[in-house]
């Protein structure tokens, strides 16, 4: 009888697993895990890309455990970071720890896991973009006016407690050009460009990157109208440099020309005369 039992439960299984692929049904395909981000060191969230749902209606679960552990937990958040997502907050996140992330996809046909992701929070911290991007035309008296470029730090980064060592990179063009004009700035959350076309609308746009992780989003574009009768390019620095040059060579000059004979006797010494041994030249002299 059991063993009827269980062959009518088998069969059934089988009759039920033929029914469902011939309607077009079957297991979910695997998920991917595409990238884990931390904007600070405090929280991060993790996104994966669904498969195909095999027909049949699917949930996915995030499941985790930290390397060293054997406790498996499940995502504490699946909303706060969008779709297919998985927010940690403070209370779930630790640094200097490895987490193990893997998500399942479930429907009747069965269940399909993601290949593992192996995420240290210190090394995938992307900040959001600076903030507070300002562009102001400055005209000092005794100096060449420029223009000042101003920010502030990341929001969500904290840049005070010296967990960071932030980079920006600032990027500027005049509106119509193709080919940005790029800057590098340390710690640093000001910039002052000199050199500027009058007359042009320059954009403006910034991102920054911590010592550890990746690149920002670069900000929205900011823009400023140059006048017209802003001063054009510097060009002291080449002027100096031809009137220097210039200098140098008078002075080469004037000196070839005051040492000049002693230099061509010195290239070209004059050839002596032919003399033959025990003859007197003063007795030629004194012949009538």
């Amino acid at each position: 009888m059991k063993e009827n039992a269980a062959s009518r439960v088998v069969f059934i299984l089988l009759l039920f697993l033929s029914v469902s692929l011939l309607n077009g049904q079957s297991p979910p395909e695997k998920p991917k895990l595409v990238k884990c981000r931390s904007p600070g060191k405090e929280t991060f969230t993790c996104w994966w890309e669904p498969g195909a749902d095999g027909g049949l209606p699917t949930n996915y679960t995030l499941t985790y455990h930290k390397e060293g552990e054997t406790l498996i937990h499940e995502c504490p958040d699946y909303k706060t970071g969008g779709p297919n997502s998985c927010y940690f907050s403070k209370k779930h996140t630790s640094i200097w720890k490895m987490y193990v992330i893997t998500v399942n996809a479930i429907n009747q046909m069965g269940i399909s896991s993601s290949d593992p992701l192996y995420v240290d929070v210190t090394y995938i911290v992307e900040p959001e973009p600076p903030a507070n991007l300002t562009l102001e035309l400055k005209h000092p008296e005794d100096r060449k006016p420029y223009l000042w470029i101003k920010w502030s730090p990341p929001t969500m980064t904290d840049v005070k407690s010296g967990w960071f060592i932030i980079q920006y990179e600032i990027r500027l063009k005049p509106e119509k050009a193709t080919d940005w004009e790029t800057h590098f700035t340390l710690k640093q959350t000001q910039l002052k460009i000199f050199n500027l076309y009058p007359g042009q609308k320059y954009l403006v746009q910034i991102r920054c990157k911590p010592d550890h992780g990746y690149w920002s989003e670069w900000s929205p574009e900011s823009s400023i109208q140059i006048p017209n009768d802003f001063p054009v390019k510097d060009t002291s620095m080449w002027i100096f440099v031809a009137i220097l040059s210039a200098v140098i060579c008078l002075i080469m000059v004037w000196a070839v020309a005051l040492k000049g004979y002693s230099m061509v006797t010195c290239i070209l010494p004059p050839v002596p005369g032919p003399k033959i041994k025990g003859f007197d030249v003063h007795l030629l002299e004194a012949a009538p």
